[in-house]
């Protein structure tokens, strides 16, 4: 897609059979391995841990990316991860749109504690696509990534 070519339509839908497939099947470029699991990784995490919901990013009536979300029981933020483009859709504002749709899609779940995220410090695209929808560095930590939170309006 040219540069100048406006962004694809998307959509978040939920993972179920009819799709789990093309999930597992995305791939992201090389150097950003470092960065998020394997798709299949994160959905199993989803199945078998009993904490995560995914959510399949659609555009163009294909699955291009995927997230997933929970709700932390201890201070009831909603943390957002796993977050994915597929490397043939990347460039085009997918994974900052899907992030907006999941602001608002999931806003109630966040009511009672804002949203988290985590992330590597040198995951510079992660780190300017989560501040310009609002999130801030808390000083946190998540293991070796740094926790950025943002608050629901009331």
């Amino acid at each position: 897609m040219a540069d100048d070519a406006p962004s694809p339509d998307v959509h978040l839908i939920a993972v179920d059979r009819s799709n789990w497939r093309e999930v597992a099947d995305l791939e992201v470029h090389d150097a950003q391995r470092d960065f998020v699991a394997a798709p299949a990784r994160y959905l199993a995490l989803c199945a078998y841990d009993g904490v995560w919901t995914p959510l399949a990013i659609r555009a163009e009536d294909r699955i291009v990316g995927m997230l997933m979300w929970a709700v932390d029981p201890e201070d009831g933020a909603c943390w957002l991860g796993g977050v994915l483009v597929d490397r043939r859709w990347q460039r085009q504002g997918i994974g900052r749109r899907a992030m907006e749709l999941a602001l608002d899609r999931l806003s109630e779940e966040a009511a009672r504690g804002g949203f988290a995220l985590s992330y590597r410090p040198e995951n510079h695209a992660a780190h300017r696509v989560y501040a310009a929808l609002g999130f801030v560095e808390t000083g946190e930590t998540d293991g070796d990534e740094r926790v950025a939170r943002l608050a629901v309006p009331t």
